[in-house]
């Protein structure tokens, strides 16, 4: 169970129905990939339940305690650089992440200034295995 607030009030909805709720909010915002996953996964439900409405009542809400940081640091995806301050915030990504993000992107290379950003945005760059067609290098 997870905390969620809608209007100003909290309520404990499961994690399932919170990240179908996360989901539909990023679709509707204009995330392609969230807002055909959120559809499917409402067919899905509606299928199983014998339903055939055709309109969804979708509930706009703020999740409590659930923020990037509780994500990508557990996961070891990336480490804030400046963790005590709250004005300088800012992501490192590791890089055993960007060595996995460098093999989807598959046989597009990316520009100088693509390379350079994501160099600086890498918390240890002299540590990933950088493919044979990049250039950048600090």
């Amino acid at each position: 169970m997870v905390t969620i607030k809608e209007d100003g009030r909290k309520r404990r909805v499961t994690a399932a129905e919170a990240f179908l709720l996360q989901l539909t909010q990023r679709g509707l915002a204009g995330d392609s990939a969230a807002a055909r996953s959120s559809l499917e996964a409402i067919e899905k439900a509606r299928a199983s339940r014998g339903e055939d409405r055709e309109s969804v009542d979708v509930i706009v809400f703020q999740l409590v305690g659930l923020g990037m940081d509780s994500i990508l640091e557990p996961l070891g995806i990336a480490k804030k650089k400046h963790p005590t301050d709250e004005d300088r915030v800012r992501w490192e990504l590791t890089s055993w992440i960007v060595e996995k993000a460098l093999v989807r992107v598959g046989d597009r290379q990316l520009s100088f200034a693509e390379q350079k950003e994501v160099w600086d945005a890498t918390r240890t760059p002299q540590k990933v295995r950088w493919p044979d067609w990049w250039i950048y290098r600090g």
